[in-house]
């Protein structure tokens, strides 16, 4: 099982936003950790630009083997969480634009299951989303 750790954040809301991945292989040993400054976005938008980043830098890792991989999306944020999994809609129209993203991704990621994790379970994530924001000053 791949773990998938994303975290996204804004400093104002909008504000200088960015997003943090942190993939661990079954053993926790750490895949890969990336991260991306989006500019000026809303802490929901870079919730979402995490989990995009996240399933692209798998699906480019793994391409179609990924069909067979179970793979575990982990991320602090409930309302996202809880849009992805579809108990809550999505009724903002830019939230519904990187939804759709999320969307077409999945299909490659057909084993995904999505939890919502305390934000103390989340601190290499937080801490590279922290990092993109901090280059953008």
């Amino acid at each position: 099982m791949i773990a998938l750790y994303t975290d996204g954040g804004a400093r104002g809301n909008p504000g200088i936003a960015g997003a943090g991945v942190h993939i661990q292989n079954e053993e926790s040993e750490t895949i890969e950790d990336c991260s991306k400054a989006l500019g000026t976005a809303t802490n929901n938008e870079a919730e979402y630009h995490a989990v995009i980043l996240g399933l692209s830098r798998l699906i480019e890792r793994y391409g179609g083997a990924l069909t067979g991989m179970q793979v575990e999306l982990k991320l602090d944020s409930e309302l996202i969480g809880r849009q992805l999994i579809g108990t809550y809609r999505v009724k903002s129209p830019r939230l519904r634009a990187l939804y759709n993203e999320v969307t077409r991704l999945r299909h490659s990621v057909p084993l995904l299951t999505i939890t919502t994790i305390p934000r103390e379970e989340n601190k290499i994530a937080d801490k590279l989303a922290n990092k993109a924001m901090d280059g953008q000053k």
